[in-house]
């Protein structure tokens, strides 16, 4: 399954996940990849998002319109602003992820809308584990070169998408296992097979970091893999990166 990614410009929403990034103590990178990850599922699995919860009229539009993502970074007194506002925090490894429900492209709250884009460089202090055989696994292009903050993007795209792809009996497991993923670059090789192996992609509409178009991650699962397997609802979905 392919999802096409695209933006156009007009009424967008998108949907702001601010990373705690410490001078003195920043997250590694793998960490704050998967807990961006885990904060797009969570809020999608949230009370407040489903049908009548407060945040359900703005995810769903946001989700009409495309589904875009926005990474930006704060600490100390920026950190403590961010959690004082509508959201939900995700705290996995080294790193803390806060993400608030979608916002309007041109409309955010003040105290998101002054934290940097930018200085989202982090990295790994060892390599990450080989992940587990049997989880969903979110496998970056090796061939392409992106900030923390814009992979972090990416993987909250594919978790996206995965989710979306999984039927109720698949979410309800993932949902007792913790909505445990992991995130790896994958070898060369192994990229181009995933790339066609009909398994969720994100392709990037090109705004910022790499080209137009560009394959970032493949999510698999096990039942994302199922024969017969079709991507929910109608026509591509449009996405920015």
């Amino acid at each position: 399954m392919n999802q096409s990614q695209d933006e156009t410009q007009g009424d967008k929403r998108v949907l702001p996940i601010v990373v705690r990034i410490e001078r003195a103590t920043p997250p590694g990178r793998t960490d704050a990849l998967e807990a961006a990850a885990r904060a797009v599922l969570t809020l999608l699995d949230d009370l407040r998002s489903a049908e009548q919860g407060e945040w359900s009229a703005a995810v769903r539009e946001w989700e009409r319109l495309g589904i875009r993502k926005v990474v930006r970074r704060a600490r100390g007194a920026e950190w403590r602003r961010v959690l004082d506002l509508p959201g939900i925090t995700v705290t996995h490894g080294t790193a803390e992820v806060r993400v608030h429900p979608p916002v309007p492209l041109d409309d955010w709250p003040k105290d998101l809308s002054r934290l940097q884009v930018r200085g989202t460089e982090l990295e790994d202090t060892a390599p990450p584990p080989v992940p587990p055989a049997e989880g969903v696994v979110l496998w970056i292009n090796p061939g392409l070169t992106m900030s923390a903050g814009k992979a972090m993007a990416q993987a909250g795209h594919a978790a996206q998408l995965a989710w979306w792809g999984s039927e109720e009996a698949a979410r309800k497991a993932w949902r007792e296992a913790g909505l445990a993923l992991a995130v790896r670059a994958a070898a060369p090789g192994q990229w181009e097979r995933l790339a066609g192996s009909g398994l969720p992609v994100v392709r990037d509409a090109g705004f910022t970091e790499i080209e137009p178009g560009s394959c970032t991650v493949v999510a698999e699962a096990p039942w994302l893999e199922a024969p017969g397997y079709r991507p929910p609802g109608e026509g591509p979905l449009r996405d920015a990166g």
